[in-house]
């Protein structure tokens, strides 16, 4: 019996029979885990004639649903109609024993966030639940190139800048290499994390010819790329973000609580369900934590899809009405990339 998947397959070889462990799995199959996301056709229309009632709330439209046309869905989890003459995209907002209560998600396919917009449904059904203040923690799962990190960064700039709803945003992720390990890093903690965040500061590259923050540049807020070609514009950006987004190491967790922080955990894939317990308990009031991954993507040996804490927290969050997940599956990285996470 053993954890490490590669001394498995070794005994394996070696005609020993071997296992893992089965206390610690989280879920059966991770092919079943639900995305978030529920399609119907034209039928539900037809199902809810007598009850669906288009009422205003203020700026947004909701409908009423039987609960037995759309079967098992949960609050913050997407209903998609795809009908051609009456396409529609409604957001869970109450779930009782026969209805269930939902209005139309904001399309973020129209309207940008921190200069940048969805390019696909998903991506937009993950911007409208991350620009949620009532959503306290959001999970996003998907392979690399769905924009999980650039869309959770936009979304946390947009509002520790505009809403003010967060004074920092603290980004950090698990620090396990995919090849041979270098060794020790020398330096500061936030020195020590700097090669471990290189989609950090690829992300940042793309939203600071975005937009400009208002703090330390007047009259600069809605500037474009077209303000940004001198170095020193660059230069100036880059520290004024700086200051505001911290990076810190899962080692010194521990006992610490967020305060009124937008806390990203990036390749969340590779925790262990109690190594993610540590870290959602560390939210206080007014933190927001957003968990990124890809299930499909485990570095560690002693980890895998069914002991993921990425799964665990998936699992055990739904339902709850101050959480959402959405699985991102369209790439838009580059069509390189796309072909390479189809055929690879």
């Amino acid at each position: 019996m053993s954890k490490d998947v590669n001394f498995r397959i070794r005994a394996i070889t070696n005609g020993v029979l071997a296992e893992d462990y089965l206390s610690d799995t989280t879920i059966e199959d991770v092919d079943v885990l639900h995305s978030g996301i529920h399609v119907f056709g034209q039928e539900l229309w037809d199902k809810n004639a007598d009850t669906l009632g288009a009422k205003t709330r203020g700026a947004t439209t909701e409908y009423q649903l039987k609960r037995s046309t759309v079967g098992d869905v949960c609050v913050n989890e997407i209903i998609s109609v795809r009908d051609g003459n009456k396409p529609l995209d409604l957001i869970v907002c109450e779930r009782s024993r026969n209805l269930v209560r939902a209005r139309v998600v904001t399309d973020y396919r129209k309207k940008d966030v921190w200069g940048i917009t969805a390019r696909n449904p998903e991506q937009s059904y993950a911007l409208a639940m991350l620009m949620d203040p009532e959503i306290h923690f959001v999970t996003l799962n998907g392979p690399a190139g769905t924009g999980k990190t650039l869309i959770a960064l936009a979304a946390g700039l947009a509002q520790m800048y505009d809403s003010k709803l967060y004074h920092e945003i603290v980004m950090t992720r698990a620090t396990v290499p995919v090849g041979e390990d270098i060794g020790f890093l020398p330096g500061t903690e936030a020195e020590k994390m700097s090669p471990w965040m290189g989609a950090l500061w690829d992300n940042l590259e793309v939203l600071e010819g975005k937009r400009l923050p208002a703090e330390g540049m007047k009259g600069a807020r809605g500037a474009t790329k077209d303000d940004m070609d001198d170095e020193w514009g660059r230069a100036a950006t880059q520290s004024i973000l700086m200051k505001r987004i911290k990076v810190r190491s899962l080692n010194f967790m521990r006992g610490r609580t967020l305060l009124g922080r937008y806390f990203i955990l990036d390749e969340a894939q590779n925790l262990t369900p109690k190594q993610m317990k540590t870290l959602v308990t560390r939210a206080g009031p007014g933190t927001k934590i957003v968990c990124l991954g890809n299930l499909k993507q485990i570095d560690s040996p002693y980890i895998n899809e069914t002991s993921s804490g990425l799964g665990y927290v998936i699992e055990r969050f739904r339902g709850w009405e101050h959480s959402a997940h959405i699985t991102l599956s369209q790439i838009e990285r580059s069509p390189l990339a796309e072909y390479a996470e189809q055929h690879l």
